[in-house]
């Protein structure tokens, strides 16, 4: 969640009225906030020590969808309307005397389909700005920059001194060594060319570099005198800065995303249209795309929707008629009105401000909000369901309820793991086909989606390597393979392993575990050539590179039979029993681990390990209780 500063006095004066900590932050938490921080004490504190001091803030913390509320001009305005000292403000488009006609213009060329292709812009006429409020626009400016901007990735934001330049404008793309103006806060002319160069040293704009570097053409926005206002995502020109003394602001916003891009232009628009000489109106433009074709932005229409009462009363256990629910959705900025051709409806606007809200469950939410979460009755379901744990928790529970009275300590490692944990370090290959990636990791250690809970339980030995021998420790939980049968392309198993670690391998330790659990499982001991046996397990002598040669073993699981013979299942069972063609599967391994594995892990003693998955064992549920395709 987003956490905003707002200047407590300025904040008091907007409400009209003033509050102790503890009553603003009941006022929050009843509208869905959280106040963070009070710095009054501290401000105090400093005067005293002869310090200097800023003017005490209020730190809150906002819903990272509630982009209203990312400066204190949405926030005051929805503590108003939510504490009725004011009603929810009809934003409107101000045209020019001769309408339409008189817009002004921005042409949008071909090019920029290459690297920026979205656009969209609006005017705020006659606005004044006092310092706070100047700081408080740049600031929104930066929240929704690094927010839903994505840090101008998906939107950038550029605002102008309307006066200072003449339309029509053109958003277009050029070759970066034929673009040159003087950016923001310099004196002399570059080229985009030398900007790259020149902001590689700048703390602030180098992280936005990348954005367009390697583009063959930078987006750039000329007015009709061919002055640059802005290159974005980059920077802005110098001749066309706001000041303090800026009176008619033009915005313009640049995107890759269309939702994103509506939602910021009209955030800035409505949030500093009541700095206008007439408050919440915004001055559109009409923009010409490629083919020729206009539109007008901003568009700060409302969207309307539909809510019953009968659900509101539903979700929320009261027993409200329309007209009440209505009432309280006029609290939330929500203006709404009963359906004249059904007494349950309410037709609802949302206004543009409001994007977070896309379904009637929204509706519903706000309207608990302003009754109050902690006023709603406490009522017993209508009716009771007995839960039950699935099958796979119940044979973990077991396993791990039995290890743990055997003296073995459960741990508890992250199913993310490094491609070397899951492949290098454990002498193993990746075939590609196993492991799922991540595909942006921002982290070595956290690239790939384990395979095996064995990087886990070495790592965890290898930072506890001053804790008493002998070190024997079990985890039972998840990994994951890649299967393109199912619609997720992925599987989750349910795997349980061991390791022991000791001044001697302890091979007959884990085969103990092994035994163990198999027995609480009950699950029978056969020998490897034992055909006649129905079910059972074995372990047979096998080869893997993660264990040292003639040290390790394969454990197997066949199956119990159907129990009715007559089917077709258990005939054809019969039938392969007779023939000697195994049905035994291959549940898992143990073994003596080998001198590079434990290397690669800074292991300094020898250790054995078991693995095998608990699948197999489960016993078969509804599909609706389980996670199973």
């Amino acid at each position: 969640m987003p956490t905003i500063s707002v200047d407590k006095a300025d904040l008091w004066e907007r409400l009209g009225q003033e509050f102790s900590t503890e009553e603003f932050d009941q006022l929050l938490f009843e509208y869905g906030l959280e106040l963070d921080e009070d710095t009054t004490a501290e401000v105090e504190a400093a005067i005293k020590a002869g310090l200097p001091a800023e003017r005490p803030q209020l730190k809150i913390e906002v819903p990272a969808n509630r982009y209203d509320l990312v400066c204190i001009e949405g926030i005051a305005r929805a503590l108003r309307i939510f504490l009725q000292k004011a009603e929810p403000p009809r934003y409107r488009l101000a045209y020019p005397p001769g309408g339409e006609s008189e817009l002004l213009t921005m042409t949008i060329s071909p090019e920029v389909k290459k690297v920026r292709p979205l656009f969209a812009c609006a005017i705020l006429r006659n606005v004044k700005f006092t310092p706070r409020s100047y700081a408080s626009f740049i600031d929104l400016q930066d929240k929704l920059h690094q927010n839903i901007g994505r840090r101008r990735q998906l939107v950038s934001i550029g605002t102008h001194d309307l006066d200072t330049l003449k339309a029509p404008f053109r958003y277009e793309a050029q070759p970066p060594k034929d673009i040159k103006f003087v950016p923001l806060n310099k004196d002399k002319a570059c080229t985009a060319e030398e900007l790259m160069t020149v902001y590689e040293s700048d703390k602030h704009l180098s992280r936005y570099l990348h954005i367009i570097r390697d583009s063959p053409v930078y987006p750039i926005i000329y007015d009709s005198m061919d002055r640059v206002l802005s290159m974005p995502p980059i920077i802005n020109s110098e001749h066309s800065k706001i000041t303090l003394n800026t009176r008619n602001i033009f915005i313009d916003v640049t995107a890759t995303d269309q939702t994103k891009l509506d939602i910021v232009v009209n955030i800035v628009a409505t949030m500093f249209s009541e700095y206008c000489d007439e408050p919440y109106t915004i001055e559109p433009v009409k923009i010409i795309l490629p083919d020729g074709s206009t539109r007008i932005s901003p568009d700060i229409s409302e969207r309307h929707t539909a809510a019953r009462a009968s659900y509101v009363n539903a979700c929320t256990g009261l027993d409200l008629t329309a007209n009440e629910v209505s009432t309280l959705l006029q609290r939330m900025a929500l203006r709404s009105a009963v359906s004249p051709s059904n007494p349950d409806q309410l037709l609802v606007e949302i206004p543009a401000t409001r994007p977070d809200i896309f379904h009637e469950c929204d509706i519903m939410e706000d309207a608990a909000i302003a009754y109050g979460f902690n006023k709603l009755p406490h009522k017993f379901p209508a009716t009771s369901t007995v839960a039950q744990p699935l099958a796979i928790s119940k044979l973990s529970d077991i396993i791990r309820q039995e290890w743990a009275l055997a003296g073995w300590v459960e741990v508890l490692p992250l199913i993310l793991c490094s491609h070397e944990e899951n492949f290098e370090f454990l002498n193993h290959v990746d075939d590609g086909k196993t492991a799922v990636k991540i595909a942006n990791p921002k982290s070595l250690e956290f690239q790939v989606v384990r395979t095996t809970l064995l990087p886990g339980l070495l790592k965890t030995i290898r930072e506890n390597r001053s804790h008493p021998l002998p070190i024997k420790i079990f985890e039972t939980s998840d990994v994951v393979f890649k299967d393109t049968s199912r619609e997720r392309q992925a599987r989750n198993e349910q795997h349980a392993a061991a390791v022991w670690c000791n001044k001697t391998a302890g091979f007959e330790v884990v085969h103990g575990m092994l035994n163990r659990a198999m027995k609480m499982l009950e699950i029978p001991l056969i020998g490897n050539t034992d055909q006649k046996a129905e079910t059972g397990y074995y372990i047979k002598e096998s080869s893997d590179s993660i264990y040292f040669p003639g040290r390790a073993a394969t454990i197997y699981y066949r199956p119990p039979p159907a129990k009715d013979g007559k089917t077709l299942t258990g005939i054809e069972q019969g039938i392969k029993t007779t023939l000697h063609v195994q049905r035994d599967m291959e549940i898992g391994n143990l073994g003596i681990l080998h001198p590079t594995v434990l290397a690669n892990f800074e292991i300094g003693y020898p250790c054995s390990a078991l693995e095998f998955t608990l699948e197999p064992f489960k016993k078969k549920m509804n599909k609706i209780w389980t996670n199973d395709d």
